[in-house]
Order: structure tokens, then sequence, then C-alpha cells
């Protein structure tokens, strides 16, 4: 994990192609006293890096981020109003890659969607 305690994995079910996973931020991290003080606000980066890592642990796999397409952050996620995430995540390996297609939600609501391709380290 890139940021020690950012996030708790509840739950990761895995199918053929596809998985699941269920996390919470932890809205007392550091990072949130800088992004930003009094309005914390999950930084996009590190939610690209949390489905690396959830990547990484699917498919049991180190992995370098090679490129992202179509991200989209559609809502804040304020770790102090929306802690508890759900993420969808598609894949395929084909050689020495990982595609992966992203869904995050808090609730009802869609905050991110991104697509990315991962080399296999």
């Amino acid at each position: 994990m890139l940021l020690k305690d950012f996030y708790t994995v509840n739950e990761i079910v895995v199918a053929e192609q596809s998985a699941t996973a269920k996390i919470t931020i932890n809205k007392n991290h550091e990072v949130f006293k800088g992004h930003f003080p009094g309005n914390p606000v999950t930084p996009g980066v590190c939610m690209m890096q949390i489905i690396k890592e959830l990547t990484e642990q699917i498919v049991n796999k180190k992995l370098f981020m090679e490129s992202c397409s179509n991200v989209k952050f559609m809502a804040i996620i304020n770790p102090e109003v929306t802690p508890d995430l759900h993420l969808d995540l598609s894949f395929a390996e084909e050689d020495n890659v990982v595609k992966v297609k992203n869904i995050t939600k808090f609730n009802d609501t869609v905050a991110l969607k991104l697509s990315s391709v991962f080399k296999v380290l």
C-alpha cells in the first residue's frame, strides 16, 4: 500500500473477468490535512492508486500503470460524509498487460470512471 492506512479493504469478490470491492477511506489520514483543511476531498491520484492496488491483489501480480483513458471524476469523495466506496472492476489479461475498466460509487452516486492499462512487472 503506497499510502499507509489510507483505506481499508472490507470485501473483494472476484468472478471470471470482473471483481467488486468495498473499501472505506480513512477520514483521519494525513493527506486530508492538506487536501483540504475543513473540507476534505479524496485526491484523484489516490483513487487511481487504489484501483492499481486492488487490481494487483485480484490478479496477484505487481503492476505498473502504463496509461489511463476515459478518466471521469464525477463526484467529490468527502471521507467525512461518504467514506464507504464500492468499486466495480472488469479486467482482461493478455501477454504482460492487464486492462481494467472501473466504476467507483458511493451510495447510488457514480464518483469515478476510468480505463487503465497496466504492465505486469
